[in-house]
């Protein structure tokens, strides 16, 4: 079903009053700008590397995961008869041990999980929250101008409350198996006995500028005289093993109150640049199971997350309006289809960043998946000439509609993905992070602490404009997680065809539009689907990734107008496909050849 909030307004009305002694819109905006233009050409995490993968065939379960290890953890609760959510926190808890960089105890995530037995999908929110404490001017220096985004990322200011291990422990209670206890054990006997660290990790520990300067952090990562562990160097985290073990004891009391929270809140307030979290509002963090937002696309429903995701809603529309041109034709090499999809890409992203934040502060547009509003913002696509910078639309219908202004925040996080199907008919796909790489570069009890509160828009209004996703407390940021699972709507079972999601920032959303077309459209593997090279536009240039055929088609784009920025892309797609044509396997798997994650599966 497609989202049915109501009208835009509520809670989005109350607004925060406040002036800041700007020196002028004009330098304001100038300041921004130039730091929105850095996030354009930014990778969320260093790459490290291209590996070829094969694609991976399954009769019955597996799981895509970040990391070989956390993949195995997974697989291995489904080989003792667990759900795919079982084997989803099996992997998230090693990947907090083995990825660290990407996402982990101190983070959030969004959660689809489809259920077998009833065919239902189910969407979580465990998404961080910004303190009571929070204010719409969090990010304005005493100048009235946003902080530089390191000045905002380093430090417990931008840190949110976590939600992943709510997520965790809700998603057990509803969908798992196995004992709670049990779906700790990889993880703990890994961060008790070490690890070999990857040459990713090693990658990403020697391109950062700021871990080191948390003493924790410091420790774990660099040796005696500040060098990052070497590759295969045996990382043990004992004190990671401590908090598994309390949670897997106590539940989420062990980690939302006493000595985790308390840690927590200390590392948050005593910082040199302070946040203003207390073990209050830890205590009062909550999952929230929300609607899935869900569109067709050729013979397909497509269902992803809703707001404060933007994921779903700007994946749909990217679907929506490519499909009425002959993508399957054209192919994934061809200038027509870098086109088309860019520009397609620049209309979605026109709208999320103007419309989309948390729902209970500002409620979504009630027609951004309307077929006819998408039939005529799709109409605005002209295959000859780029629309350069595309305007939002005006899918709110309703008289009460609040004025918002675009949103231009940077969104850079250090993000994983996991894809799991199992023996009983389940899927889960989960999108989780710590937001930037290393998050906010806080470490405490075994775990990074995010930097979440980065994803608001620093600028609390434009030209006396509200930004919907301004910083209010106990409001949750927006986001462009998009897991994603996918149906045949001729299928009156409604089983899964498709899960799939990235990591990646604001690109995530390219990334998955890019997967569901190359697997639907030009018939691509999972694996084959991930490999491809990836393109789009986030309503600014469009981008290429440096060093692949792409490249060719830089002159015919910029002849139509196109202004093209060529990239270094990091995604992480993991996919699950269900192969109808097959007669011995019943799926298909693949893992992004940019990172180390793989498929295993039975």
């Amino acid at each position: 079903p497609s989202p049915q909030p109501s009208p835009a307004g509520g809670r989005g009305g109350q607004t925060e009053r406040r002036t800041h002694g700007f020196s002028g819109f004009a330098l304001l905006a100038a300041a921004w700008f130039a730091v929105s233009a850095f996030a354009q050409d930014q990778a969320p995490e260093a790459a490290s590397g291209l590996v070829n993968k094969q694609s991976v065939s399954f009769k019955r379960q597996a799981v895509a995961a970040a990391n070989p290890l956390a993949a195995a953890a997974g697989f291995a609760m489904l080989q003792k008869g667990g759900t795919a959510v079982d084997a989803m926190i099996a992997t998230q808890l090693v990947l907090g041990l083995v990825e660290p960089q990407s996402s982990g105890l101190g983070g959030g995530a969004f959660l689809l999980v489809h259920e077998g037995a009833l065919g239902k999908l189910t969407t979580y929110d465990g998404r961080e929250t910004a303190p009571a404490a929070a204010r719409p001017d969090l990010f304005i220096d005493s100048d009235g101008l946003p902080l530089q985004f390191y000045d905002a990322v380093v430090g417990g200011k931008s840190v949110g409350v976590p939600g992943t291990v709510a997520l965790l422990a809700e998603a057990h209670r509803r969908h798992g198996k196995l004992p709670w206890k049990t779906l700790f054990q990889p993880a703990i006997k890994l961060a008790e006995q070490g690890f070999p660290l990857s040459r990713r990790l090693h990658t990403q520990i020697s391109a950062d500028r700021f871990l080191k300067l948390d003493p924790a952090a410091r420790a774990h990562f660099f040796d005696a005289s500040g060098a990052p562990r070497p590759v295969g160097f045996r990382l043990k985290n004992p004190a990671y093993a401590i908090t598994l073990k309390a949670i897997a004891a106590r539940g989420e009391s062990a980690f939302y109150s006493g000595d985790i929270a308390a840690a927590i809140v200390a590392a948050v307030r005593s910082h040199a640049n302070p946040g203003g979290m207390t073990e209050d509002d830890l205590a009062s963090y909550r999952v929230i199971e929300r609607q899935p937002v869900c569109g067709t696309y050729r013979s397909l429903r497509v269902c992803g997350m809703g707001p404060p995701s933007s994921g779903g809603l700007a994946v749909a529309q990217i679907l929506a309006y490519v499909e009425r041109f002959p993508l399957s034709t054209w192919g994934p090499k061809s200038a027509d289809s870098v086109h088309v999809i860019a520009e397609a890409g620049r209309l979605a992203f026109a709208d999320r960043n103007r419309y989309i934040a948390d729902p209970k502060f500002v409620a979504p547009p009630t027609r951004m998946l309307d077929p006819e509003y998408l039939k005529s913002r799709g109409e605005l696509i002209d295959l000859r000439q780029s629309m350069g910078r595309a305007e939002p639309g005006s899918p709110i219908v309703s008289r009460n509609s609040q004025t918002l202004a675009d949103d231009q925040s940077l969104e850079l996080p250090s993000t994983s993905h996991i894809s799991i199907v199992d023996r009983y008919g389940n899927a889960v796909s989960m999108t989780t992070t710590i937001e930037d790489q290393f998050g906010a570069r806080l470490m405490v009890r075994g775990f990074l602490l995010n930097n979440e509160l980065t994803d608001f828009s620093m600028l609390p209004k434009e030209n006396d404009v509200t930004v919907a996703n301004n910083v209010q407390p106990g409001k949750r940021p927006r986001s462009s997680m998009s897991p994603t699972i996918i149906y045949d709507q001729n299928d009156a079972k409604n089983h899964p065809l498709i899960i799939t999601g990235s990591p990646g920032g604001s690109v995530i959303i390219n990334y998955v539009a890019k997967s569901i077309i190359a697997m639907v459209d030009w018939g691509l593997s999972p694996q084959d689907a991930a490999s491809l090279p990836n393109f789009g536009s986030r309503n600014g240039p469009t981008e290429l990734e440096r060093g692949t055929v792409l490249e060719a088609l830089k002159p015919e784009l910029e002849r139509r107008g196109h202004t093209v920025h060529l990239m270094e892309f990091t995604s992480g797609l993991h996919s699950l496909q269900r192969d109808v044509r097959a007669k011995v396997y019943r799926w298909r798997g693949g893992a992004d050849p940019r990172r180390e994650g793989v498929v295993l599966g039975d």
